[in-house]
């Protein structure tokens, strides 16, 4: 199992909905980010609906997402963090879907001070 940078996942639905309806969203092409900032809370959860495709999609789609918040973990802020993954997700490369993911997350000011 990769380490999510000590963050634990959301696994309930009343969870998620939770912080659908109080955290602060932010959109991107590709991807939307759900935050509710909080002291000494570490929680992540990744979503892809079924307009993306069937679940080798889905899957590939949050796989992507995980990879990025692995690799960005260690430079956010204490918090509750959702992304889901949109239907262009599948097509953009790489690079570009980097872009994305730290648009959304420096849009929410998620970011620790004096990173990136």
């Amino acid at each position: 199992m990769v380490s999510l940078g000590g963050f634990n996942t959301l696994k309930l639905h009343k969870e998620f909905q939770y912080i659908y309806n109080k955290g602060k969203n932010q959109h991107s092409s590709s991807v939307v980010l759900f935050f509710l900032p909080q002291n000494k809370v570490h929680k992540i959860g990744f979503t892809a609906t079924k307009k993306i495709g069937n679940a080798v999609k889905r899957n590939r789609a949050k796989r992507r997402l995980r990879a990025l918040f692995c690799e960005y973990s260690s430079n956010l802020k204490d918090g509750t963090y959702v992304f889901v993954a949109k239907q262009s997700i599948i097509d953009i490369p790489h690079a570009n879907l980097e872009k994305d993911f730290k648009k959304v997350i420096s849009r929410s000011s998620a970011f620790k001070e004096n990173t990136l």
